[in-house]
């Protein structure tokens, strides 16, 4: 970051130097015109005229600036070499990036991938963590709206080391992030954005890399020189440069978390000589703590659960950061860099966001990978099967990436599972997602599962008056959904899981997403990633539970006006849900055989319910009946819904907001041949063209029931050609214009054959 002033203060740009003031190279002269300011470190055999005032405290102009003094250039050109001799290798090594599932010799380009994550400064609530935890969709990307505000302190990676509030500069900064939050990532791209001149250039001369993941493989005394070498590009001759006091030097210190180390306090004298060997702990202690390199800056990452312990570690310098993850645009940018052409991107994300748990999970960098992987591969053909669609494979795989990549000291996964599905299941029973240690002591026998080896909980810190109090939490609900679901599959004795599953069936408004994830976590054949068991009865109660609710709400809804429908509503629309995560073909038809004549009346449906309606019906080989009525089903919907619309022998349907530019879209969903109930075009602005079309449609269908149209502007053109319409149809008992011209004057009816105007 280099600004005028500092471009000014080195001399670089008379132009902008004259601005402000006017230094002259002659006789090392600096002379300010009446009323400006000099600033610098030293002024010496300086002429100054007229009314001004000389401020020698440079990095106050700086703090106003945001940004901190920049480093000296070293004075050795030797050192100059061998830095820039480093760079060049960082940016060799860096640039690349191995993905989890990369083959051998398969890598992306670190700038074609790395989007900007969303870093606030800001300590959280217990209000906010829960905000944050248990809103969904919509109303989730609100809220990380909310953080991405000035109110909680914002930051992006190059402001990372500016002044604070007091004009200091952090001597330590602390990167907190959840697993797969992009920690690594990050660290990856400062070395290269630094190497490439495009952060940090004026701040640090070199800036080294420390792998905790690495250290703790070393058993032998290590000097820190030798610690370094384990990181790529280091040589002996960058080495040398350590020796220079005058070099700002800032470490990376990668995983913090990961480390086996105690830091307790041992009979091991700390070095404070980078080329003085001690144990690993000793070493790597001193250069947290400044007792080695006590000038140079650190930059630290870590999850949650080892951050206060970091933090003690530190100098009182110290600034902490947490990585919320990705904000929606945040998501589509990721989702444009991967797939590289927008219109496939695009489809991608509109794909996501009809998966309203999905959708609100892709704030985890790592599940936009996962999904992003998954719909190339279905794209290009190369998927097997269609598990990969549902939400359960996608967490699931999200688990599996986290215990293979992020736990490998953990030696009994199962155990974990296990342990997670009962603090899960605990908090959804008592409505809880924040849990004190107490809970979690009770869920883990092994207390170092519960935090050290465990990637799937967070934990922070509130007051509580004049104390803290330790909480822990899952990334996000869905995830304590999911792990709730998952204990019945690890349980060892199926009666067991057997008499769960029917207690858990007798309150199933309550634990609706725990019921859609087992429908997905029973179907092994497609999900063999996680150890869990296979328990035939679970998979077979389940299904024999939903068809006895579809049969059930079919027999109700004989005898219900249209008006009492919701709670039927609701219920058949947890079956869809659970149809979808089950994804086998087969069972679907026969579940939509009992539902019979599919009807959904006064019930708004999310872009996620008609994405799970629009996969059963698909499944159907005939769908002999539909009705959508005032179910809010705008254009975007309508568009979703259009493949299986035009199927239906018979239809009744309500859609709003339509344009002129949708009427297609309409038409192509009414198809021809089909008993057509009820067609209702509410809040729209047709124009002649676009009625006209709609009525050349209806006119091909077996026959047509009631219609009202929702019309821009009422003309005799287009009552006329309503009139021929219904005397040509038959069967159309009811055809209504609404005139939505302002004011609105007029309101069109025909009706059997008859024409009447008010």
């Amino acid at each position: 970051m280099e600004s005028s002033l500092q471009r000014a203060l080195t001399g670089e740009d008379p132009e902008e130097a004259a601005s402000g003031f006017s230094p002259e190279a002659q006789d090392g002269k600096i002379v300010a015109q009446g009323g400006g300011h000099v600033s610098a470190p030293t002024v010496t055999r300086s002429t100054v005229q007229g009314n001004i005032s000389i401020n020698s405290n440079i990095h106050h102009h700086y703090h106003s600036l945001g940004v901190s003094a920049p480093a000296t250039p070293p004075q050795d050109p030797d050192h100059t070499s061998k830095i820039n001799e480093y760079k060049t290798s960082i940016c060799s090594t860096y640039k690349k990036v191995k993905e989890y599932n990369s083959r051998p010799g398969e890598n992306v380009l670190l700038p074609d991938r790395y989007t900007e994550l969303l870093i606030v400064e800001t300590h959280r609530n217990q209000r906010e963590r829960e905000e944050e935890i248990r809103c969904r969709g919509e109303d989730h990307q609100q809220v990380l709206k909310t953080r991405a505000s000035e109110a909680y302190n914002r930051i992006t990676v190059d402001q990372l080391f500016k002044p604070d509030d007091g004009g200091d500069v952090p001597k330590a900064v602390i990167l907190q992030g959840n697993s797969g939050h992009g920690k690594s990532f990050t660290v990856q791209k400062i070395m290269y954005d630094w190497a490439s001149g495009i952060v940090f250039k004026d701040l640090f001369h070199l800036v080294l890399h420390l792998k905790c993941k690495e250290l703790n493989e070393i058993s032998e005394a290590h000097s820190l020189v030798d610690l370094l070498s384990y990181c790529p590009s280091f040589t002996s001759e960058t080495a040398e440069v350590l020796k220079d006091s005058k070099m700002k030097v800032l470490f990376l210190i990668d995983g913090f978390d990961e480390l086996k180390f105690s830091f307790e306090k041992t009979s091991t004298v700390p070095p404070k000589d980078p080329f003085r060997e001690a144990p690993v702990e000793a070493t790597l202690s001193a250069l947290l703590k400044g007792l080695v390199l006590p000038k140079c800056f650190l930059l630290v990452t870590t999850r949650s659960t080892a951050s206060d312990k970091l933090s003690k570690l530190l100098s009182d310098s110290q600034r902490f950061t947490d990585i919320l993850g990705f904000t929606e645009e945040g998501v589509k940018e990721y989702f444009q860099r991967f797939f590289k052409e927008e219109l496939l991107a695009k489809k991608a994300f509109d794909c996501v966001r009809t998966n309203e748990t999905l959708y609100t999970a892709c704030f985890i960098p790592v599940i936009c990978w996962i999904t992003c992987t998954v719909f190339r591969e279905q794209e290009e053909g190369m998927d097997i099967t269609k598990e990969l669609e549902t939400t359960t494979s996608i967490f699931e795989h999200f688990v599996s990436i986290l215990l293979k990549h992020h736990c490998q000291d953990l030696s009994q996964p199962e155990t974990l599972l296990r342990s997670l599905g009962q603090l899960a299941e605990r908090g959804l029973q008592e409505h809880q997602v924040l849990f004190d240690e107490k809970s979690l002591s009770e869920a883990f026998p092994d207390p170092s599962q519960a935090t050290k080896y465990n990637p799937f909980l967070c934990k922070f810190l509130l007051r509580r008056k004049v104390k803290q109090e330790r909480m822990y939490s899952f990334m996000h609900l869905s995830f304590q959904e999911f792990f709730a679901a998952l204990q019945y599959l690890m349980l060892e004795n199926e009666e067991e899981a057997l008499d769960k599953l029917r207690e858990l069936l007798r309150n199933v408004e309550r634990f609706k997403p725990v019921i859609q994830f087992l429908f997905g976590l029973s179907n092994r054949d497609i999900y063999p990633d996680l150890k869990k068991q296979s328990w035939p009865s679970i998979k077979a109660h389940l299904q024999e539970w939903l068809l006895s609710v579809l049969e059930k709400d079919r027999k109700l809804r004989k005898g219900l006006a249209h008006w009492i429908y919701q709670g039927v509503n609701n219920r058949d629309l947890h079956c869809l849900y659970e149809l979808h995560e089950l994804h086998e073909e087969e069972f679907v038809r026969e579940a939509m055989e009992v539902w019979g004549k599919i009807k959904f009346h006064f019930i708004p449906l999310t872009r996620t319910d008609c994405s799970m309606l629009l996969y059963c019906l698909q499944c159907c080989s005939t769908i002999r009946s539909l009705e959508l009525t005032q179910c809010n089903i705008t254009a975007e919907k309508l568009r979703m819904l259009q493949p299986a619309l035009s199927r239906c022998e018979e239809l009744g349907l309500h859609v709003e907001s339509l344009s002129d530019a949708d009427v297609v879209d309409l038409i192509s969903a009414l198809g021809q041949g089909k008993i057509l109930t009820e067609l209702r075009v509410a809040e729209s602005s047709l124009s002649h063209e676009s009625v006209e079309q709609v009525l050349s449609a209806l006119s091909r269908q077996k026959s047509v029931g009631t219609v009202r149209l929702s019309v821009r502007t009422m003309t005799f053109t287009t009552t006329d050609r309503c009139l021929d319409f219904i005397q040509k149809t038959k069967t159309c008992r009811h055809l209504t214009l609404q005139d939505n011209s302002w004011p609105p004057s007029s309101l069109f009816v025909i009706k059997d054959s008859t024409r009447r105007l008010r």
